[in-house]
């Protein structure tokens, strides 16, 4: 049986800036995700991380290969898939309350009113937004909207939650708050989360493993990082763990050496994250 998400041979083709062509952006792109896991996309800007996203989304279509997600090919957008994006894309006419129950009415048609209602009020207790309940996304901070936007997307309970550069418009601070928020409420779901950053320590924080992509174009997935610090984990704790810098400096060397290049490392570093997969 094939993996619960499973990405085969994707390829993305974009015009050519200059006029000839076209241009691979990356290329055969292939990986199957468990269901529950939460995996890391790595890769520096221009290597199509966030196409890929988009591509097991529903929101563009591969120039070659496909998506399968629990045995059904993705050919479009739907409410299996949740996306999480930087800049919110919340309503901005809508209070806190309701960006949630649209999301919650249109996974659940048949729900009565009581059932939205407790659902919305769960899930926006659990990003701590129950005194901002009837505010607009005007009124909110950058880090109160996007836990609106994570409220919203685990609210209708999917089978693959996306995010794209979700803490990106966020200060440091309240990132690091929002970062423990949503893992504490990924524990409790499990849902299979895809994310993409640019951050590593964002990535080996939240991640089961983290898939480290070379420079487009052509990218490739070079290697899979299975990150083996035993949760539950903090971004004060995670530093003392005696693997951590072990596999932040295996990360950072590859996106700056070995990027350009899609070689297999020559130490397997089995010892510390579990295995490298190419």
């Amino acid at each position: 049986m094939g993996a619960f998400l499973e990405v085969s041979y994707v390829s993305k083709y974009f015009p050519d800036p200059s006029g000839r062509g076209m241009q691979c952006i990356f290329k055969d792109v292939q990986c199957g995700i468990d269901q529950g896991t939460f995996v890391t996309v790595v890769g520096h800007s221009g290597c199509g991380k966030s196409t890929l996203l988009n591509i097991i989304a529903g929101l563009e279509r591969a120039s070659a290969g496909g998506v399968v997600l629990d045995g059904k090919e993705i050919d479009a957008p739907g409410l299996d898939r949740m996306v999480v994006f930087q800049n919110f894309a919340l309503m901005p006419w809508m209070s806190v309350y309701e960006n949630i129950r649209v999301a919650v009415k249109a996974a659940h048609p048949a729900w009565a009113q009581t059932q939205v209602h407790a659902c919305v009020l769960k899930y926006i207790e659990m990003v701590g937004l129950t005194d901002a309940a009837s505010k607009r996304p005007a009124m909110l901070s950058g880090g109160m909207r996007q836990r609106v936007g994570i409220a919203r997307a685990f609210s209708v309970e999917p089978k693959v939650l996306l995010l794209d550069e979700p803490f990106a418009q966020i200060d440091a601070l309240t990132r690091g708050a929002i970062q423990e928020e949503l893992v504490s409420i990924w524990m409790r779901t499990r849902n299979t989360v895809f994310m993409v950053t640019h951050d590593v320590d964002e990535a080996i924080l939240l991640s089961d493993r983290i898939m480290l992509m070379t420079r487009g174009p052509e990218a490739e997935i070079a290697e899979v990082v299975d990150i083996t610090i035993p949760r539950p984990r903090s971004r004060t704790s995670i530093i003392e763990h005696p693997h951590y810098y072990k596999i932040r400096n295996h990360i950072i060397h590859f996106l700056v050496e070995r990027s350009r290049r899609c070689d297999r490392p020559a130490e397997a570093m089995s010892h510390h994250t579990g295995g490298i997969h190419g």
